[in-house]
């Protein structure tokens, strides 16, 4: 049986995935910030880690690139609410097997991490796209230095989150289904994200977003 190591920064998530994931594997442990996810996955060494891309302490990259070289066996699977492309090539690039959204079925998750533990590459149809036009490119060149507003170094992993789904006109509602939150955090965390970008309303936060090429 596939033995998986499930990181994520929301208890109700892990909980979510553990009951869809059934008895098709075994569970060997949780992890809801990077310290947490790089002890954990040294000590129970599983076939298959689950991993968010966003997560407090550094990222699911960081966990990545803290533990492929010393852990080669270890094959590692993205979990995340974002489709964002930086976010699928940076953590293909740091060396996950696969990336799939958490729109993802039941069935489609379970066929995903049998076919990572088995060593094949695993994408959400649409993402497939980005990952092939990235390394078609070849390796990444050093970016100029993006014309970004220092405010967006302020925002959390959440905020940041939410706001990509606000500018690609997602509504509170379904933020909070996508992110497993309630509208009422889902409009603080709004609130929050307008004050320290220093914006007024949505219709600004896209622009700004679309400019950055972040929606």
């Amino acid at each position: 049986m596939t033995r998986v190591f499930l990181v994520d920064d929301h208890a109700m998530v892990r909980s979510g995935v553990r009951a869809e994931l059934g008895d098709a594997v075994e569970v060997v442990g949780e992890a809801a910030d990077v310290a947490e996810a790089v002890a954990g996955v040294r000590a129970t060494r599983p076939d298959v880690v689950l991993l968010d891309v966003h997560l407090p302490g550094g990222g699911g990259r960081a966990v990545l690139e803290t533990l492929r070289g010393e852990l080669p066996d270890v094959r590692w699977l993205a979990l995340s609410v974002s489709d964002a492309a930086e976010d699928v090539i940076a953590v293909i690039r740091a060396g996950a097997r696969g990336y799939v959204t958490k729109t993802i079925s039941g069935p489609d998750l379970r066929d995903a991490v049998a076919r990572v533990a088995e060593g094949d590459v695993v994408f959400s149809p649409r993402l497939a796209g980005f990952v092939l036009d990235a390394f078609a490119a070849g390796p990444a060149a050093p970016a100029p230095a993006p014309d970004v507003d220092p405010g967006l170094d302020l925002l959390s992993a959440r905020e940041r989150e939410v706001m990509q789904l606000l500018a690609r006109g997602y509504t509170y509602r379904e933020i909070g289904q996508r992110l497993f939150i309630s509208v009422k955090t889902v409009e603080s965390h709004a609130s929050g994200v307008l004050r320290k970008l220093q914006l007024s309303n949505r219709n600004e936060l896209t622009r700004w977003a679309v400019d950055r090429k972040l929606a």
